[in-house]
C-alpha cells in the first residue's frame, strides 16, 4: 500500500517546525512568559522585606525609635508691641530667642543588642552620654531688642530627643553651681519639636538696694548633663556648638557612618568602632543665636547607622535581576544542543525548565531567612542543578549532553554569587562575564549554516 501523498497543511507545519526564526521567536516569547512568575517572586522579596520593616517598626516603638540628639539649646522670652490704626493700646506678644553654646563636647558609648520577634532580627541600643559645654552671655544688642523687654527669669534649657520612650533615667543639668531637673516637652517648638526643657538662672544677683534694678546676667554659663537613652537602628546629632566634638565609642562591628558629616577620626575592627567628630559653626547654615522659628538645624544631623551584617532580602533582589538572563541562557543552551544534535525540545519542556530556574529565588528567600545567605544560595542552587539536570537526561538521552548542561548551570550560578560578594564591582563584573558568554556563544556558533538547518540538512 503506498503511502499517502502529504497535504499541504503537513507540508507548511513541517516548514514552521523546521524554521529556525519561528523556533527564536517561540523560545524569546517563553522567556518573557517566564517573566510574569519572576515578577511575582520579586514581589514575594518585597512583601517579606515590608514584613520585616513592619516588626521592626514594631519592636522599636516599644524600646526606642532612631534618635537624633538635638541641643542643649538656650531660650529667652521677649516681649514686643505692636500697635494697630484702630487701637489705642499696643498688642503684647511673647516670643522667643535661641541661643546656642559657644562649647558642646558629647562622649558616649553605644551598647547594640539583637531582638528576635519570629524568624526576623532587630538591632536596637542604649547610649550612655556625657555633655558638657559653656553658653556665652546672651547678648540682645544683636537682635535688636531692648533690655526692659527681656524675660530673664523665665529664660530655659531644652534638649531635643525625638523618641521620649527611650529615656530610661531621669536627666539632671548642672548649671554653673546650680542643679535643674528636666521636665518633657518644650515651652516653644520653634527649633525643637520634641524633648525636654528646663528653667535656669541667669541672673547674677547683685545687691544694690534697689529690688526694680534690672541685674545683669553672668558672662559664662557652664553646664553638664548625663543622658541613658534607648535607641534602634541610628543616633544622630546637631552639631549645635560654635565648636562641637562628639566622641562614640561601641562593640558594634558593622557600623555605617552618615549625614551630613563625616567623623574625622574612626577606627574600626572586630571588636566595634571608635568615632570623632569636631564641627565648627562654619560647617553649618545657622548661626549661634537667632529670633522664632528663622532656622532649621536638622539639616545639619549626622551619626552612626548600625547595620546588621547581612541582608538576605538586598541579596535576594539582587539575584532575582539576573532572573532572565538565567531564563534567557539556558534555553539558548537547549537551543543550541537541539540544533547540533536533532533533539526536539518541546515548548512544555522549555517552561518547566524555566518554572525551576524561578523557584530557585523562592528557595533562596525561603532558606534565607532562616540559615545564612552562603549556605542558602549552595543549598537552592544545587537543588535546582540537580532536578533540571537529571530532567535534561531525560530530554536528551545523553550523559554527555546532560554534564555539558549541568555544567554550563553550574558555572553560571557561581558566576552569580561571585557578583553577589563582590558589591562594589557588581557592575564590572557583570559586564565583563556577559562579554565572555557572549563571545563563546558566537564561537561555538560559528560554523553552524543556519540556511542548512532551515532546509533540513545535517551539520558536519
Amino acid at each position: 500500500m503506498e503511502n499517502p501523498q502529504p497535504s499541504p497543511f503537513d507540508k507548511i507545519n513541517q516548514k514552521i517546525k523546521n524554521s529556525i526564526t519561528i523556533r527564536l521567536l517561540s523560545i524569546a516569547f517563553l522567556v518573557l512568559i517566564l517573566l510574569i512568575p519572576t515578577s511575582m517572586i520579586e514581589s514575594m522579596i518585597r512583601e517579606r522585606e515590608y514584613r520585616r520593616a513592619d516588626v521592626t517598626r514594631d519592636v522599636s516603638s516599644k524600646w526606642g525609635n532612631s534618635q537624633t540628639i538635638s541641643g542643649p539649646i538656650l531660650t529667652i522670652p521677649y516681649y514686643t508691641y505692636t500697635k494697630f490704626k484702630h487701637s489705642k493700646e499696643a498688642v503684647r506678644t511673647k516670643k522667643y530667642a535661641h541661643f546656642l553654646p559657644d562649647q558642646l563636647n558629647i562622649n558616649g558609648k553605644l551598647t547594640p543588642e539583637i531582638r528576635y520577634r519570629s524568624i526576623y532580627e532587630i538591632i536596637v541600643y542604649n547610649t550612655q552620654l556625657k555633655m558638657n559645654g559653656q553658653f556665652p552671655t546672651p547678648d540682645f544688642k544683636d537682635l535688636g531688642i531692648n533690655d526692659e523687654h527681656i524675660l530673664w527669669e523665665e529664660a530655659f534649657v531644652s534638649l531635643g530627643i525625638p523618641d521620649m520612650k527611650g529615656i530610661r533615667d531621669n536627666i539632671n543639668l548642672k548649671w554653673n553651681q546650680y542643679s535643674y531637673a528636666f521636665n518633657p516637652g518644650i515651652e516653644t517648638n520653634d527649633v525643637i519639636s520634641s524633648g525636654v526643657s528646663t528653667r535656669v538662672n541667669l541672673e547674677n544677683p547683685i545687691n544694690t538696694g534697689n529690688q526694680d534694678s534690672i541685674q545683669q546676667p553672668k558672662k559664662n554659663h557652664s553646664f553638664s548633663l548625663d543622658l541613658n537613652l534607648n535607641g534602634s537602628t541610628y543616633l544622630n546629632f546637631i552639631p549645635v556648638g560654635k565648636e562641637s566634638n562628639i566622641n562614640i565609642s561601641s562593640n558594634w562591628a558593622h557600623p555605617s557612618f552618615s549625614g551630613a558629616s563625616l567623623p574625622d577620626e574612626r577606627e574600626i575592627n572586630k571588636d566595634g568602632f571608635k568615632a570623632h567628630w569636631k564641627e565648627l559653626h562654619l560647617n553649618r547654615n545657622y548661626p549661634q543665636m537667632w529670633l522664632g522659628d528663622s532656622h532649621n538645624i536638622y539639616s545639619s544631623a549626622f551619626g552612626v547607622d548600625l547595620l546588621l551584617p547581612v541582608d538576605e532580602y538586598q541579596k535576594s533582589t539582587r539575584s532575582a535581576k539576573y532572573a532572565i538572563m538565567f531564563i534567557a541562557f539556558t534555553f539558548l543552551i537547549f537551543f543550541f544542543i537541539e540544533i547540533r544534535n536533532k533533539k526536539r525540545i518541546h515548548p512544555i519542556q522549555f517552561i518547566l525548565v524555566g518554572l525551576a530556574l524561578t523557584i530557585f529565588y523562592a528557595l533562596l528567600v525561603s532558606l534565607s531567612e532562616h540559615i545564612k545567605f552562603n549556605g542558602a544560595y549552595l543549598i537552592s542552587s544545587a537543588a535546582i542543578i540537580i532536578m533540571i539536570s537529571a530532567y535534561s537526561l531525560t530530554i536528551f538521552k545523553s550523559k554527555k549532553l546532560t554534564s555539558l548542561m549541568a555544567g554550563v548551570l553550574i558555572l553560571l550560578y557561581g558566576f552569580i554569587y561571585s557578583i553577589l560578594q563582590l558589591e562594589d564591582y557588581a557592575l564590572l563584573m557583570g559586564s565583563i562575564g556577559l562579554f565572555i558568554v557572549l563571545g563563546v556563544i558566537m564561537y561555538l556558533s560559528r560554523k553552524i549554516d543556519w540556511y542548512a538547518i532551515a532546509k533540513g540538512k545535517k551539520q558536519e
